[in-house]
């Protein structure tokens, strides 16, 4: 897969890293000449500029990338890069930073093909730590949406199935981690083994369902 990520920051280098590590080939936008400098001396090829221009996202090879994320810490900077790619037909990811009113999140959520909030999964994991169990109701994004984690049981029914084979009505899977690493944006052929964790946006109504269909147990 080519993926361009706009943003070398936190989520944007740890993102870089777990792409590449997979034989990803991935290209960086950076306007911070002193992070992106530090990205090319990690071996990554970079583009130093601003990708909410079109220019600098052609130069990055926009019209030949499978993915666009927008990483960066600004939300309107993220939803205007991946809005400049959608001729491009590549699938696009836009990072939130803050918390958005839930018309707001909504209309992000319909522009691009994925929005995920690290800040929000970091704590979701630091309190599905503290509180144990395998399934756990966090945070409301909007009135009907909950952020959900799930640690993945030896005999769930989703064990050694690929993430975006998952069809689980009611909820999508937003990260996912492995061996006590941070969650991270999940790559599509990730196949689920046991004790993984997921981040998952459920309905509300939908969460007793979503854990049975996830973990085969009954709320």
């Amino acid at each position: 897969m080519r993926a361009i990520i706009a943003g070398f920051g936190r989520v944007g280098s740890r993102t870089a890293r777990v792409l590449d590590e997979e034989g990803h080939d991935v290209t960086l936008v950076e306007t911070v000449r002193e992070k992106a400098e530090r990205a090319e001396a990690r071996g990554f090829a970079v583009v130093h500029g601003d990708a909410t221009e079109a220019a600098t996202l052609a130069t990055a090879g926009a019209d030949t990338a499978d993915a666009v994320a927008g990483l960066t810490g600004d939300p309107a900077t993220n939803a205007e890069i991946c809005s400049l790619t959608t001729d491009h037909g590549c699938r696009t990811v836009m990072r939130l930073s803050e918390d958005l009113p839930g018309e707001i999140y909504e209309e992000y959520e319909a522009a691009v093909d994925e929005v995920i909030y690290p800040e929000r999964l970091g704590a979701a994991g630091a309190k599905t730590a503290l509180l144990g169990g395998n399934f756990n109701a966090l945070a409301a994004l909007t009135a009907d949406l909950q952020l959900t984690t799930v640690t993945v049981t030896d005999d769930a029914p989703v064990v050694g199935r690929r993430i975006n084979d998952l069809d689980v009505d009611g909820a999508r899977v937003y990260a996912h981690s492995r061996q006590r690493e941070s969650l991270t944006i999940p790559l599509p052929g990730t196949v689920i083994e046991p004790a993984d964790r997921l981040a998952v946006i459920v309905e509300g109504e939908r969460i007793d369902a979503v854990r049975e269909a996830l973990l085969g147990v009954r709320g």
